[in-house]
């Protein structure tokens, strides 16, 4: 074989390489020239898997609330939620100088739905109540957060409303318009509205940022908590909260008596802090033969990689790691989705904060997978850096106690224009998925050794 016909192949043989694999953990393999490699072997491994409690307790970082209690056909485990939100004030709030009287004609909440699960005509109670402290927007909040603690007890709720997740009150024509969003409207009494707009006219520096406005003292100022009172079957995930103030006043424009609306909203400047309860979980937990994936909050597995079988002194080509679901045995018009993308992080980098400190995956610790429903499998497909620094934490006696535990979380990725993952938070969605695994089928890790003449 000539030079030149040597250094084409080689040049295909490295091109080909490349293409197999974007992951970096290989590239000094992947440069050197085809006959310098062997491939040792291909081992697989047993993975010990189990169901990973976390219980109500994950960080509430999101910018949409839940409200409603849901039982699940499958699992026969229940979550309810309800929630507590702020208020933004805009820095160019205003109210109209000639309102009548100085006085509110209409004051109400709106709480517009995004999505949700289960049966849209079951019928909820909700009661609304004032909170008496601050969340403070820099602090970290949990979903077992317990709203006692921000609204007196004793106090009786600004509002009550029943209602269902699909407004039986809107004729069907209206509801099937592009402009109609579904959402509860909540009635709050006048008189509160009408304090708002006299403090307006009296101090105007009360509304000039959010910071104002809720150490003002106005009603519904330091926020709402929107408690849950009875109902189950469903399931809302709300997406906007907005408080209106409406008045009438004379437009000098147009000469004429007119209708006026100034309103506050909940927004990503402020806190959302849903607060989640689950039940009946114990018996997902107990069950060994299996892992679970269950949202929000609720369940993650936890695997243990047999990093101390893998040769450090080779390099690891490829290690790949799939989890297979089982399908659901009960049909029901209202099953639970399936988490569609889940993390996997080292157990100590979630226990020190992975998502507080905003971290992403990085492709050397922390991966995502994406459920393929063809296979029915979320498949990891090369995490060689992960399992190699492993093995060599354990031989340089650098190993903690958790070294080779892995927790797979499901997640929300939130990407840029470029399709690059820039936030990745907990998925709070109503998603389970029973995995194989536990004891009755061992999770398998696939891996492809390397090493040089």
């Amino acid at each position: 074989m000539s030079k030149f016909t040597h250094l084409f192949a080689w040049v295909i043989t490295l091109l080909v390489l490349v293409a197999c694999d974007d992951n970096t953990a290989t590239l000094g393999v992947d440069m050197m020239p085809s006959q310098d490699l062997v491939t040792k072997n291909y081992q697989v491994y047993d993975v010990t898997t189990e169901s990973y409690a976390v219980g109500d307790s994950v960080l509430a970082r999101t910018t949409k609330s839940y409200l409603g209690r849901f039982t699940d056909p499958e699992t026969n485990t229940t979550v309810m939620s309800d929630f507590m939100a702020q208020f933004h004030s805009d820095e160019g709030f205003t109210i109209q100088p000639s309102v009548f009287n100085d006085s509110c004609t209409r004051f109400d909440l709106r709480l517009f739905i995004d999505d949700f699960v289960g049966d849209s005509l079951q019928r909820f109670k909700i009661s609304v109540y004032e909170l008496d402290k601050t969340l403070d927007p820099n602090a970290d909040y949990y979903t077992d957060i317990d709203p006692t603690d921000y609204y007196d007890t004793n106090s009786e709720p600004i509002a009550t409303k029943w209602f269902t997740i699909s407004d039986r009150t809107i004729e069907d024509a209206d509801r099937w318009t592009s402009s109609y969003t579904n959402n509860i409207r909540i009635s709050l009494p006048n008189s509160l509205g009408t304090q708002i707009i006299r403090d307006f006219k009296a101090n105007p520096e009360h509304f000039a940022n959010t910071a104002a406005w809720q150490k003002s003292g106005n009603p519904c100022s330091k926020g709402l908590y929107f408690k849950l009172e009875y109902g189950d079957g469903a399931m809302a995930y709300i997406n906007l909260v907005q408080l209106n103030i409406f008045y009438r006043y004379h437009d000098d424009y147009i000469d004429r008596d007119t209708v006026g609306m100034a309103s506050f909203a909940a927004t990503d400047a402020v806190v959302q802090a849903t607060h989640f309860k689950n039940y009946n979980l114990d018996k997902l937990l107990d069950d060994k033969s299996v892992t679970y994936l269950k949202s929000p909050a609720g369940i993650f597995t936890l695997a243990t990689l047999p990093a101390d079988q893998i040769d450090v002194n080779d390099t690891i080509n490829s290690a790949k790691l799939t989890f297979t679901r089982y399908n659901d045995v009960v049909e029901s018009p209202f099953k639970l989705n399936i988490p569609n993308t889940v993390l996997m992080v080292r157990l100590d980098d979630y226990l020190d904060g992975f998502f507080e400190n905003y971290q992403v995956n990085d492709g050397k610790e922390s991966y995502l997978a994406t459920f393929n429903s063809s296979t029915n499998t979320y498949q990891f497909s090369n995490i060689a850096r992960l399992i190699t620094r492993m093995a060599r934490e354990k031989k340089n006696g650098t190993a903690s106690e958790n070294w080779n535990k892995v927790l797979i979380i499901p997640v929300e990725p939130t990407k840029d224009s470029n399709g690059n993952i820039v936030k990745l938070n907990h998925d709070f969605s109503m998603n389970c998925a029973k995995l194989m695994g536990g004891t009755a089928n061992k999770v398998k890790l696939e891996v492809i050794y390397t090493n040089f003449k």
